[in-house]
């Protein structure tokens, strides 16, 4: 192990996040950089528990006490290569993994967590900066072709492990660049772009080919798809939003979150000649949504200059310690501050929108709002207690109803499940032959850590599909299902 004693002498720290002064006037991400023997320190608090329950909270396994110990000891290359050994993507989950590693660390049960997510990320910046990180081509191909339709981490993942097993992979975006919602939904000031683009070289290095701005389904039609290629894997992510029909909805200013933050990136990386067309200068702001994706527009909005911004969320706000009713080591539901609430805003909980008001000229100007109870398994309204708040521009951000129902999903004529996502067996195979599916379409809205982990199994079933037996490493199987709705 590392410091045997480092968890009783040496307490949690985090890196510290640049001033909120300074962030909000730029689009970098936040943190500064902690000095390594602090994280040295951080990795020694590890404390070898025998039984790592870290593992169980992590979907990729990653050998969390083997890389910090190894961190701890100064063993750079030797740590990413156990930290590769799981993650395909650590510089990802790094910056935007929740963490339920942490929520099930030992250390947890009653005290501070070892702050593994930090450790993570230092790892992977380390050997990138010391040039550890290189190419690994096959060193023969197989002669089977398979389609990755979708460049989200999913689709990422599969492609990355398939070209290293020697296939010829294709990688597919309907986006004019690579990189799903890692590029387009993830604020710049969270990680920015440069960190998808080298990931990215590296990938076409080894031999994965990405085909970006073509719309499988229009551009090329599903069967079309089907008879290039002898394996089709689906990472087309779940993102049909969804809305709310309250009376109002039609005023203009009210949007989609995921219409509004492509545009936050772009003028983050200084790609619009001028102002983006849904911009919160000077305006009302109210999100919808107390999640990440409401986060996200809440620092985006702050950064464009909004005059106000309010985040509702129609649950109670969580306790500040973890529930009775979720014990260690799940991941509790708690009152957490993201670095976007640090930098401005008003977060309103237990609350429900019952009208968009309008200005008479079809704009919208404020929300009427009424405080909610949840009572026998619904929410309930507090009589007396409607209020209105002025909103000039209103973002959606309310979670994801399963992938799109597009013309690619109709043309392949893969069965969808109750829930509207793609059915799948306990091998990521659909109903139609050769055809597989990982990440959010399968699975529904998930973490990036699921979608990671569920894109290197998918790899693996598609490879033995085509081969008749595997050699790459699957860390989960889903939940085994018949092909029938």
């Amino acid at each position: 192990m590392a410091d045997p004693k480092g968890f009783l002498t040496t307490q949690r720290e985090t890196p510290t996040r640049r001033p909120v002064d300074v962030r909000i006037k730029d689009w970098k991400e936040v943190y500064e950089e902690q000095p390594f023997g602090d994280l040295q320190k951080q990795a020694g608090r590890c404390m070898d528990c025998g039984i790592p329950f870290c593992h169980q909270g992590c979907p990729l396994g990653n050998l969390i006490p083997e890389w910090n110990d190894l961190m701890w000891r100064g063993e750079r290359a030797e740590a990413i290569d156990r930290l590769h050994a799981t993650n395909n993507f650590p510089e990802f989950t790094g910056r935007l993994c929740p963490a339920p590693c942490e929520a099930a660390c030992v250390v947890a049960i009653n005290t501070e967590a070892v702050t593994i997510k930090q450790v993570e990320l230092r790892t992977i910046e380390e050997a990138f900066n010391r040039g550890f990180v290189v190419p690994l081509p096959p060193d023969r191909l197989t002669g089977k072709t398979i389609a990755v339709v979708g460049s989200g981490p999913a689709g990422l993942a599969a492609a990355q492990q398939l070209t290293r097993a020697g296939h010829t992979v294709a990688v597919y975006e309907r986006a004019n660049r690579i990189g799903g919602l890692l590029r387009y939904g993830i604020p710049e000031f969270k990680m920015e772009k440069s960190i998808v683009d080298r990931r990215i070289r590296q990938m076409e290095a080894e031999g994965t080919r990405f085909r970006a701005g073509v719309n499988i389904g229009v551009d090329i039609t599903g069967s079309e798809l089907r008879n290039r290629y002898d394996a089709v894997v689906l990472a087309i992510g779940a993102t049909q939003w969804r809305d709310l029909s309250v009376p109002g909805r039609e005023n203009t200013g009210i949007y989609q979150a995921m219409e509004y933050l492509p545009w936050g990136n772009q003028q983050g990386l200084g790609e619009l000649a001028g102002d983006p067309p849904i911009n919160a200068y000077g305006k009302h702001v109210v999100i919808l949504g107390g999640g990440d994706t409401g986060a996200d527009c809440l620092g985006t909005a702050i950064r464009q200059g909004a005059a106000s911004v309010t985040q509702l969320e129609i649950l109670p706000r969580p306790t500040e310690e973890r529930p009775s009713n979720q014990p260690w080591p799940t991941y509790p539901m708690i009152y957490r501050v993201s670095s976007a609430h640090e930098e401005a805003g008003e977060r309103l909980f237990a609350v429900s929108t019952e009208e968009f008001i309008g200005d008479g000229a079809g704009n919208v100007k404020a929300l009427k709002l009424v405080e909610t109870e949840f009572i026998n398994g619904k929410f309930e309204k507090v009589e007396g207690s409607e209020r209105e708040i002025p909103a000039d521009l209103v973002f959606l951000a309310m979670g994801f109803l399963g992938p799109e129902k597009s013309e690619l999903i109709t043309q392949l004529e893969v069965q969808l499940d109750p829930r509207g996502n793609v059915l799948r067996d306990e091998k990521f195979a659909t109903s139609e032959e050769g055809i597989f599916v990982c990440g959010d379409a399968g699975r529904g809205q998930s973490l990036i850590v699921w979608a990671i982990a569920e894109g290197r199994s998918a790899a693996a079933a598609v490879d033995e599909y085509l081969l008749g037996e595997t050699g790459l490493p699957a860390p989960i199987l889903p939940t085994a299902r018949s092909l029938t709705v």
